[in-house]
Formats: C-alpha cells, structure tokens, sequence
C-alpha cells in the first residue's frame, strides 16, 4: 500500500530522509555545504507556504520532498528523494505530482526546481513532466539545470 502524508521536515522521519538526501548528495558531489544552496528549511517546507511530503510504501518512508514559498503565486519544489531500496518503482514521479498537487493547494500557479549536472535522472523526470528551462534563479553551487513548470496549464 503507497501513501503520502504530509508531515513537518523538522520530525524524525523528515529529519532522516533529508540527511540520507545530504549523503547521497555528498556521494555524488563531495562535501556538502547547506549554505551554498538555497535555503530549504523546515519552516520553509511548513505552513503557511510550505509543505514537506513523505511517500510511504508498506508503512515505510521511502521518498520525501518539499514545497516552499518563493513569491506571490510562485513555489519551489524542494528537497525530493527517494531511498536507494526504493528506486525505479515510479516514488519519483509520484512525489512530483504530489508535490504540484500540494502547490496548487498552497494557490502557487507555477514552481521552479532545480538539479545538478550528476542527477541525469531528476532532469529527464522534471523535462518528461513538462517542466522547461529557466536560467538561474537561486545561485545554487551545486545545480547545472533550473526549471519551471505552468500548474494553471490543462
């Protein structure tokens, strides 16, 4: 059984996805240093503008992800990962999706992501759920790719 709940990125099972995110990160890009990217903190995945999801399948957390506020009718999708025992089951394009829904929800009609040159994954996922290419629009050290996505495009 596949379910999202929406739950603070700042509880235990927030605060574990999100290291193993850091790590898996650090794997690929070496040491990871938080303030070289935009900010993604729990209160900026929370309410009022926020949100933080987690996917759990069989009642374990596998994918979590996260929306946060950037400006007037106008999100940032943050923060997805999906653990290594769980990929390649579609957690990824599920949290997506839950993630626009939960945007839509917050009234952002549009969302932006970014993602670094490593993840050729996340790009074809983002470019295959009709996201286009922005410029930079958050000085990111370690992002090559920006988005954008229309959420009031049928």
């Amino acid at each position: 059984m596949i379910e999202v709940r929406a739950e603070p990125a700042s509880g235990p099972v927030g605060r574990r996805l999100l290291g193993e995110m850091v790590s898996h990160l650090a794997g690929l890009y070496g040491e990871i240093s938080l303030d070289r990217t935009p900010s993604a903190t729990p209160e900026d995945m929370g309410p009022p503008g926020g949100t933080f999801l987690v996917i759990y399948e069989d009642g374990e957390p596998v994918a979590c992800g996260g929306v946060k506020r950037l400006g007037p009718g106008l999100g940032e999708i943050k923060r997805m990962y999906v653990v290594p025992g769980a990929r390649r089951r579609g957690h990824a394009r599920r949290m997506l999706v839950a993630l626009e829904d939960a945007a839509r929800e917050l009234r952002h009609e549009r969302v932006r992501l970014d993602t670094g040159e490593l993840q050729p994954e996340a790009r074809a996922l983002y470019e295959s759920s009709g996201y286009h290419p922005i410029p930079d629009y958050n000085q990111n050290a370690y992002a090559a790719f920006w988005f954008e996505k229309d959420l009031t495009a049928p």
